[in-house]
């Protein structure tokens, strides 16, 4: 039980779109992770995603639309929704996701970014 400082946990790392797991609440992992440029599409059909922008703009991409994602706040997708989180401008983005363990950052998806195991630090 010690305070965490996302600060120096994201400057451990400078890999982009790779989570790394900072806490664990719950069966709920507590990751961090870098992101630029768009993403892939893709759903999460038996859990809810949680995006918090620390720094940066996110736009979370749905079919019907686009959300703006500041610093600061944060979105959540339902489970089954389909999204596909981007960065523009050649932004990085720093972000804390909260989401069940075990589940894929990409869905069912598979993509050269798909990650199945998150670094811990």
């Amino acid at each position: 039980m010690k305070a965490i400082n996302l600060s120096e946990k994201f400057k451990k790392f400078d890999k982009q779109w790779h989570p790394h797991q900072v806490a664990v609440v719950d069966g709920m992992q507590v990751l961090l992770a870098r992101l630029e440029g768009e993403f892939v599409w893709h759903a999460h059909q038996e859990e809810d995603e949680l995006f918090q922008v620390i720094k940066g703009t996110l736009y979370m991409q749905f079919r019907d639309r686009t959300e703006v994602v500041r610093e600061g706040e944060l979105i959540v997708i339902p489970k089954g929704i389909e999204h596909c989180p981007m960065t523009k401008n050649n932004e990085e983005v720093q972000v804390l996701l909260f989401e069940k363990i075990g589940i894929s950052h990409t869905g069912k998806v598979k993509d050269e970014r798909t990650v199945t195991e998150y670094p811990k630090i």
